[in-house]
């Protein structure tokens, strides 16, 4: 876990070191390509587990119902942040 952190925390730092070279843009372009292929390899690792393709209908509707409260969570929370820093005029 604190491996994790450590590369996020460099990667940030590098970041921000390097925002204004060409190496930066090149990284922005990389990342265009990059997480569509991670999204895919993500769909590939899941749809190759018997074990989850199997028990899909319990832990399909337990996901649904989890990424409905996440949307419904960031909406009210968008709109509390409009609200909070004065842009939203109250919608």
């Amino acid at each position: 876990m604190f491996r994790i952190l450590f590369i996020l925390i460099t990667g940030i730092a590098v970041g921000l070191a390097t925002r204004r070279t060409p190496a930066a843009k090149a990284a922005e372009r990389g990342i265009r390509f990059t997480v569509p292929a991670l999204l895919f390899v993500f769909g590939a690792a899941v749809g190759a587990d018997d074990k989850l393709i199997d028990n899909l209908g319990r832990y399909g509707w337990q996901a649904a119902i989890v990424a409905l409260l996440g949307i419904a969570g960031s909406i009210v929370a968008a709109r509390a942040a409009r609200r909070i820093i004065g842009k939203g005029g109250g919608r």
